[in-house]
């Protein structure tokens, strides 16, 4: 299960300096109505690309956002010279199928 999406980036404003990029609804709903073991925090793992940048992670339901956030570590946010409000184009791969 592959996406292709763009959107911003935001900082989440507890400390800790994370930040993460929403996927849209109707991706959210597509990886919800896949069936799979549950995991931590109900998230799911993920394989994704950002420019020249690709690593594996986990996506993590929220509630407030209606869909999965995805988190951008420093080291990408850097290599690829992304800021907070930036639009970036993800390339996403659902590895928990």
């Amino acid at each position: 299960m592959r996406f292709r999406f763009t959107a911003p980036l935001w900082e989440w404003s507890a400390q800790g300096g994370w930040f993460f990029v929403t996927l849209p609804e109707e991706i959210g709903d597509d990886i919800r109505e896949v069936p799979r073991m549950p995991r931590g925090f109900g998230s799911v793992r993920v394989r994704v690309t950002v420019g020249g940048t690709t690593w594996s992670t986990s996506v993590f339901p929220d509630s407030k956002q209606g869909s999965y956030v995805l988190p951008v570590k420093k080291a990408v946010r850097t290599a690829e010279r992304i800021e907070e409000g930036d639009d970036v184009e993800v390339a996403l791969e659902v590895l928990d199928l």
